[in-house]
């Protein structure tokens, strides 16, 4: 079987999330900032089930992470993962349209973990949504 480059494997994740980060939704269009694949299991293989499109803000407060506290419950959740969950599921806009937040225990430390909501993206949002850019549809 041909092994697919690196360079095919980043255009497929990259075209499979419509050029928006997996977990907080947040544009490559609008930000103007590169996305970058993310390993879903930091432990597991370069192959598409395990392969992600993440913001450079969720992809680094993630870090190596894959099972985090629900601030809820105190109970450890594995985090979202985009190949096996469905966003609206365990996300929701508030604000219109300018916060995420999240339904589920998994949504919740999702939230907190890859930290969401920091301020500079959160006005940033305000903004995309006042454009008409915001959220993907």
């Amino acid at each position: 079987m041909n092994e697919l480059s690196w360079s095919a494997i980043k255009r497929l994740v990259h075209e499979r999330a419509r050029g928006c980060c997996e977990y907080c939704q947040t544009s490559e269009d609008n930000s103007g900032q590169t996305m970058q694949v993310d390993h879903i299991d930091p432990s597991g293989d370069d192959v598409l089930n395990n392969l992600c499109l993440a913001c450079w803000n969720c992809n680094n407060h993630k870090h190596k992470a894959t099972v985090v506290l629900d601030s809820d419950t105190g109970e450890g959740v594995p985090l979202f993962n985009p190949r096996t969950q469905i966003w609206h599921e365990h996300f929701e806009w508030t604000d219109g349209a300018a916060r995420v937040r999240g339904l589920t225990p998994v949504g919740r430390a999702t939230v907190a973990r890859l930290k969401m909501n920091r301020p500079p993206i959160v006005v940033a949002r305000m903004r995309w949504a006042a454009g008409g850019h915001h959220p993907p549809k």
